[in-house]
């Protein structure tokens, strides 16, 4: 198979996007954040028994987080989550217009 047989497509950055998952933004930036999550746990080599020792918060939850199945956790949540295990987090959003071939979320009150 030569190199010709591929066409090379650059993703947006956001991989949800790239699916067209309708919550995109939303699903990146939680994703981050377990990812984060995961990072200090291995970093500190703590257990999700000894997470939860550490910041009251569910081993289950821990398990939930390391196995990508964040469909129970907000973004608040993961933050403080994140602060439980001492770390601050900063936030910083740029705010631009969609590209016009993009689809448009439905907007939720």
């Amino acid at each position: 198979m030569s190199s010709d047989d591929f066409d090379m497509i650059r993703g947006s950055g956001n991989v949800f996007r790239d699916l067209g998952h309708p919550d995109a933004d939303r699903e990146q930036l939680r994703a981050l954040l377990a990812a984060r999550i995961i990072g200090v746990l291995d970093d500190r080599k703590l257990t999700v028994r000894a997470a939860q020792e550490l910041t009251g918060i569910a081993a289950a939850d821990f398990s939930r987080i390391r196995k990508a199945n964040l469909g129970r956790f907000t973004i608040d949540r993961l933050m403080t989550i994140l602060a439980g295990l001492d770390q601050e987090v900063d936030v910083t959003v740029d705010v631009h217009p969609r590209s016009r071939n993009a689809e448009q979320p439905e907007l939720r009150p």
